[in-house]
């Protein structure tokens, strides 16, 4: 009988990723919490933008995530965005990030993006904006926004832009991803 060694290195394994996703807002406790983590980690931790991530907008703020799970379980926030109504008719998304393991999987973002949108849309939304990282405009002008204004923010280009709404339709709450990719518009 030949002789079969061979050695597991765990530097050869890519990092297992979840192939169940679903986008909803933050609900579970646990959520929450790592829905606050993925933020830290992204915006303080890996890019050092922020020496504190929250801020005063999210005591208003409804909090949305990106969870994968296995087996029907969601047990990990992998993306998050955030939504909030300064004034009536219009509000903001912010935080929009998605855990560095999950970064290839073309649709998070995007789905993040639409559940943020079409749920400000179901609560009286007139006008929906965000401040997006100068680098990230191009990625957003392929999701129907526009550009109002070129700022400076942390440091850092930013860029004022706002949601074509019309693009936007409603959607069923609690989106998977599966069901998104059916219902996606492009």
């Amino acid at each position: 009988m030949p002789n079969l060694a061979f050695a597991l290195v765990d530097s050869t394994f890519e990092p297992f990723r979840a192939g169940e996703l679903l986008v909803k807002p933050a609900s579970e406790n646990w959520e929450k919490q790592a829905y606050f983590a993925l933020r830290r980690a992204v915006f303080s931790d890996e890019q050092q933008l922020l020496v504190q991530d929250k801020d005063s907008h999210d005591f208003q703020a409804i909090a949305i995530v990106a969870l994968a799970g296995n087996c029907g379980i969601a047990d990990q926030v992998v993306g998050a965005v955030r939504i909030y109504q300064p004034e009536p008719g219009l509000w903001f998304g912010g935080r929009l990030c998605v855990a560095q393991a999950y970064r290839r999987h073309s649709m998070i973002g995007r789905a993040l993006v639409n559940e943020a949108v079409s749920r400000a849309k179901e609560l009286g939304c007139e006008v929906f904006r965000a401040t997006v990282q100068a680098q990230n405009e191009s990625y957003f002008r392929g999701l129907h926004w526009r550009i109002l204004d070129h700022l400076e923010l942390l440091g850092q280009p930013h860029c004022l832009m706002q949601a074509d709404l019309p693009s936007y339709p409603l959607m069923p709450r609690q989106v998977s991803l599966r069901a998104l990719k059916v219902a996606r518009h492009d």
